[in-house]
């Protein structure tokens, strides 16, 4: 019902959040050191983190995304943050706070600029949250660098411009246009160094988490057309097999999807081929 109603009109989905926060799994994944839960080792975190995401992914595509932007600030946060840094994650998220990662700009691009005191220019676009979010996690290039991670106000409405999302099904995921320019950069913003983001297997090997979310909503989407089956068509030999098709394609990307996330957790040598395969499979035309 949220999704529905969200999806009618790009508005920022606060009620679907604050019940994944209620259901504890905002926090969940953050770093122990800010109150996330404690894993045996990266293998079961995989594993709790996958079935996350596919349980979300099964409620509303669009929360789905929004989370596993969340979910991957968190582990950003985890990896690459200063001790002053995750004492302040711990206390944005005590206020119920939410994260998203944003990457993907027009040309040419988000940059630093400045010396003794530094700002962003630029923008980002397809930003998931814009305008609603609190915080977000954007790369941005460095003179003689590589592109790093600032942690930005991601809720400024003045900058946001969400009239070209139009999306049906994933309008409440509001990925829209979030202007930087003139955003000045305090050394807490910085997270990590200049390139960690986009280091391998991490970087192209995380694709395993929304095809984690993407497999969700093929889930209830074959849920949902089992439901809807006419007796004829339950005794049609043809129906039958079709849906037996679709069952099948369901349970090959969940394994391929397991898989990824094994992978990445291990830092496997095939980490990123397998989340590549991972993505084809979870794509695949004619599945349902």
């Amino acid at each position: 019902m949220l999704g529905a109603r969200y999806d009618a009109a790009p508005h920022f989905p606060s009620d679907s959040l604050a019940a994944l926060i209620h259901s504890g799994h905002h926090r969940r994944f953050a770093p122990q050191l800010c109150g996330g839960d404690i894993f045996e080792n990266e293998a079961a975190r995989a594993r709790a983190m996958a079935k996350a995401f596919r349980q979300v992914g099964r409620g509303d595509l669009s929360i789905g995304r929004l989370y596993e932007g969340h979910v991957n600030a968190m582990s950003l946060f985890d990896w690459y943050g200063s001790p002053d840094q995750l004492e302040w994650l711990t206390q944005v998220l005590d206020r119920g706070a939410w994260f998203g990662v944003w990457a993907t700009e027009p040309s040419p691009g988000v940059r630093l600029a400045g010396e003794a005191t530094l700002s962003l220019i630029g923008e980002k676009m397809f930003a998931s949250g814009a305008g609603g979010l609190d915080y977000a996690l954007i790369t941005a290039a460095c003179e003689d660098t590589a592109r790093r991670l600032v942690i930005v106000p991601a809720n400024e409405r003045a900058r946001t411009d969400l009239s070209g999302w139009r999306v049906r099904g994933m309008r409440a995921s509001v990925s829209g246009r979030y202007v930087l320019d003139d955003m000045a950069v305090e050394p807490l913003m910085l997270l990590g160094k200049p390139g960690d983001y986009d280091q391998d297997p991490r970087f192209t090997a995380g694709a395993w988490r929304f095809c984690a979310v993407q497999l969700g909503g093929i889930e209830a989407l074959a849920s949902e057309i089992r439901s809807a089956l006419r007796d004829s068509a339950r005794e049609d030999p043809l129906q039958r097999a079709r849906f037996a098709d679709a069952v099948v394609a369901v349970r090959t990307a969940g394994f391929w999807v397991d898989e990824a996330a094994q992978r990445f957790a291990s830092g496997d040598a095939d980490a990123v081929a397998v989340a590549r395969l991972t993505r084809g499979v979870v794509e695949k035309p004619g599945s349902p």
